[in-house]
């Protein structure tokens, strides 16, 4: 169960992960409705981020208001163009939004943070500072000392094989920044094994061998013979 930590981390990571994965937005001129919305009739002109199709709408629009419809041959040409260079602009804005947080992450190497789990991959974990809000990877090749994990695909988890230590999309962890690379925008994070237990986060300790301890010697009451 994901636990509620300063501003909802976890709601934060997984809404994030719910925009990645839906469908980008394709300008046509064929009508095929709104899937949020449900409607056959739709139509959004007042978008900050997509002013050119706003204005292609707004022409259309105006046509109609003005009864004096002109059909536009290239339409179709510019709607392709109009998607296009949107997602080259999502694109644009994600490198630049990474690499500012690695050239920010770059003064804290060496430093340890709470963070939690933002993605999974058959490679290592992604993980999203709560602090800073900065994504890094944690390798699953910096697992090995702890144990040999894989990819279970139906739990979206990376499983220990000996351990059976899951890590999972939502949960909290903590990491230490490693590495920060500006030419590649990658950051480098390493998981850090809680030494005790926390308020209720679920964190796999390290089996550790059992302490032998010097047995005592029984000391001698006196006699009763």
């Amino acid at each position: 169960m994901l636990k509620d930590v300063q501003g909802k981390p976890e709601q934060h990571v997984l809404e994030q992960l719910g925009i990645r994965t839906m469908a980008k937005a394709l300008y046509t001129t064929e009508n095929i409705g709104h899937y949020g919305l449900g409607f056959s009739q739709y139509c959004h002109f007042t978008s900050p981020i997509r002013r050119y199709p706003d204005v292609m709408v707004h022409r259309v629009l105006q046509e109609v208001l003005d009864n004096n419809v002109q059909p536009d041959k290239k339409m179709e040409q510019k709607c392709k163009h109009s998607s296009e260079r949107e997602r080259a602009a999502m694109d644009a804005e994600r490198a630049s939004n990474k690499y500012k947080q690695v050239e920010y992450m770059k003064d804290f190497l060496g430093e340890e943070f709470d963070g939690v789990i933002s993605g999974v991959s058959a490679f290592g974990f992604w993980v999203e500072t709560v602090e800073h809000k900065c994504e890094g990877l944690v390798s699953i090749n910096s697992l090995l000392d702890y144990d040999e994990f894989r990819l279970v695909d139906t739990e979206y988890a990376l499983v220990g094989m000996r351990s059976a230590r899951k890590f999972r999309m939502g949960d909290k962890v903590r990491i230490k920044v490693v590495a920060a690379n500006l030419i590649k925008r990658q950051l480098d994070y390493e998981w850090v094994l809680a030494t005790t237990p926390d308020d209720g986060t679920e964190e796999a300790q390290r089996p550790r061998p059992k302490e032998n301890k010097p047995k005592q010697k029984k000391k001698k009451g006196p006699s009763t013979t």
